[in-house]
Parts: structure tokens; sequence; C-alpha cells
């Protein structure tokens, strides 16, 4: 006597059995009106609900896939969007702001794709400081300077570009290239500098974290006389007078033979026609601290003056300036409060970077150095009026440099 063979699973809130000697599946609905109903269904009937149940299932994944095509496409088109209204937007205020600095004469720049310079880049892989990446444009290395996506950042960004592109014939000014405009906050392109940022090369804790052997001083003191040059330029070479705003050791760059270029021109503003001085940028961060600025708001040539005075204390000690660790014990302590109040009998080498001091220099090297003290001081004068410009501080480094150790 054959046993009859039956088998059960559940499915989609149904339970079947399978009847082998009935060739048939039964199926057991519940939680219909028909719950205590069964239905049995022949092999012809099963296979028109298998493919029923297949075609629903192609059909909920067309749906889905033409809903997501959609979605993307319209993602794609609002990217699309926002990249032209960036262009336009960003394309307009630099355009704007070359006429009114550059006296309607052209200053070629460069356009790139956001695409293009993220190829560059590698996708932004290999960063410099805070916002400078290395990239490879036609076989050429360049650096990418890239900001946060923000439209408060837009206009200085664009101040720089115009700036920099004004500076650009200056042997000692990082040389633009050219400039993504596709983006909230343009993307800018310069010239590399093989040697990357000067303070790496200077400040004790930088050159143990990089590893580099510290500068010697004949190369500072060129490196200080060519700068000085650069910020003359910036404040004589134009109808009016330009300030920087952010002279920095940061913001100073090397390339392959050491040459110095200066860089960062965002908060740079001009003098107005007539006037002696202008409105500053505002930023309690300490490299914006200048006497002037913190007691007026007005700031004009001599508030860069005051900055490279600072970046000469740097140096000829190694320290930064707001940070100074060898020099005092109160760690923290400012550079240039501390030099004005030192002992004016202190030995000079008992100030200077020790790197400095290495082997032989004798008494041209240490007059040299008490020479570049005392202008530094000069320049950090609290008095704007009693520091000197700074084509005099140019002439004062070129003559300190004869003096040959």
């Amino acid at each position: 006597m054959m046993m009859e063979k039956k088998q059960s699973w559940s499915k989609h809130g149904h339970t079947y059995e399978s009847d082998q000697s009935k060739g048939a599946i039964l199926v057991k609905t519940y939680g219909s009106p028909w719950s205590n109903s069964s239905i049995l269904k022949t092999p012809c009937e099963q296979s028109r609900q298998k493919a029923s149940e297949i075609a629903r299932f192609h059909i909920q994944d067309m749906r889905s896939w033409f809903r997501d095509s959609f979605f993307r496409m319209s993602k794609k088109d609002e990217e699309r969007e926002k990249r032209e209204r960036a262009f336009f937007e960003n394309g307009s205020k630099l355009l704007e702001k070359l006429i009114v600095s550059c006296n309607g004469k052209s200053i070629p720049i460069r356009s790139f794709s956001a695409q293009e310079l993220q190829q560059a880049t590698n996708n932004y892989n290999k960063r410099y400081g805070m916002r400078w990446y290395e990239g490879s444009l036609e076989g050429r290395m360049v650096f990418v300077k890239r900001f946060p996506e923000n439209e408060s950042f837009a206009e200085f960004v664009i101040n720089d570009i115009v700036i920099s592109a004004q500076m650009s014939a200056h042997s000692n000014v990082l040389k633009p290239i050219g400039c993504c405009l596709e983006t909230t906050s343009p993307i800018l392109v310069f010239e590399f500098a093989a040697n990357g940022f000067l303070a790496d090369q200077i400040f004790v804790y930088h050159i143990t974290q990089q590893q580099n052997q510290p500068m010697v001083w004949e190369r500072r003191l060129k490196i200080a006389r060519q700068i000085a040059h650069a910020i003359s330029y910036l404040h004589a070479a134009f109808s009016r007078p330009v300030i920087h705003m952010y002279i920095d050791i940061k913001n100073i760059l090397l390339d392959e033979h050491d040459v110095p270029k200066l860089s960062n021109f965002y908060f740079s503003v001009s003098i107005p026609e007539g006037e002696t001085d202008v409105e500053g940028f505002q930023n309690r961060h300490p490299m914006f601290r200048t006497p002037e600025l913190e007691a007026t708001g007005k700031v004009n040539e001599k508030t860069d003056v005051y900055k490279f005075g600072v970046v000469l204390l740097e140096l000829l000690t190694g320290e930064d300036s707001d940070n100074i660790i060898r020099l005092a014990n109160d760690e923290g302590s400012n550079l240039v409060a501390y030099m004005h109040n030192r002992d004016q009998v202190c030995c000079i080498n008992e100030i200077v970077d020790p790197a400095i001091l290495v082997g032989e220099g004798g008494a041209s090297l240490e007059q040299q150095l008490q020479s570049v003290v005392d202008l530094a001081l000069t320049c950090t004068e609290e008095d704007p009026e009693r520091r000197p410009t700074m084509v005099d501080v140019t002439k004062e480094l070129r003559r300190i440099e004869s003096f040959v150790p």
C-alpha cells in the first residue's frame, strides 16, 4: 500500500500543501474573507500563477529602476544648474573686479572645469597646508587652492585671483594659472612651488616634524629682501596703493630654486584715491593683529610694514611669533612684545636661531644680525608714523646683505 506524500510550506501569508497523489497543490488562505477555504490548483493553474507573479515582480522592478533613474537625472540636472549658476555669478563678479582694478586692461585668466581639477589632483589627494593641493595639468605640476563651499568665501577668492594676476609680473609672487568658477567658492590654480612653505623650514617644531635641515642665514636674508621688494611693488606699482593685509611667513612659498613667492591676497585692499588709509579686514586671529587695526579699524602701507617686521623676527629667531617656545618660559608669549621688552644689553647670540650660529661667522655675521634686529624692531613700532616704508626696508636689507660674513 502506497503512503500519501504531503509537504507543506508558507509564503506571502498562504500555506501551501503538495499532494503528490492528486498532482496538485492545495493553497490555504488566511486573513481573507474566505479564511477557512481551500483552493485546489492544478499544474496548469500553477504555471499561470507563477508567470503572473514573475511579471508582477518585473513590473515593480522596472518601476523602481525608472524612479531611481529619474532621481539620478534630476540630481544631475540640479548639479548642472548649480554649476552654471555659480559660473555666471562668479564670472560676473570676477569681470567687474578686473575692470575696476586693472583700469580696463586685459588680464587673461584660464578657466578650468571642476572635473578637470578633480582629475588633476587625483580627487584632491595630496594636501599642503590648509587649502593647497598638488596637481598636474597637461604634464605640468601645479598648486590647486580649494576653499570651503561657502558663498561668504567667494568675494575673498575672487580678490585673490585679481590681485595675484595684477602682481604676476613680479618674480617673487606666486603666479596664477587659472581658476574654476563652477563651484560656490572658485577654485584657484597656481604655479607649483616645489620646496613648500617657508615656515616649514624655519620654525623649530616644523623642522622636527618635516625632518628638514635648518635654513642658513644667507638664504634667510636673501628671502627677506626679495619679499620686501614684492611688498614695495604692491604698494607703489599701481595707481592706488594695495595693502596685502596678510603678510605672514606661512604665506610665503619656495620654488625648486628657493625663490620665495608671496601668496594669499584674498584680504588685500586698495586705498581710495585721495585717502591715506582704508577700512581693514576685521579678524581676531593674531595673524591680522596690528596696533592701528585694533585701535581704529583702519590700515595703510605701514600695516604691511609691521607684519613684515614680524616675519623678520621669525627668520631671526626661528620662533613662531604667537607661540614662542625657546626664548620665553611662558609658552604662547608674543614675539614682538618679548623683543621690545627684552634687556637691550642682551647678547645677540641669545636671541637668534642657534642654527644660524653654526660654523664660523665672525664680526660681519654679528653685524648683519644686529642690523636686522634693529630693522625689525623699527618695523614693529606701535606708532605707524615711526615705521619705515617698504621701499626703505628693501634698501636697508640690500645694504645689510653687503656685509659679507
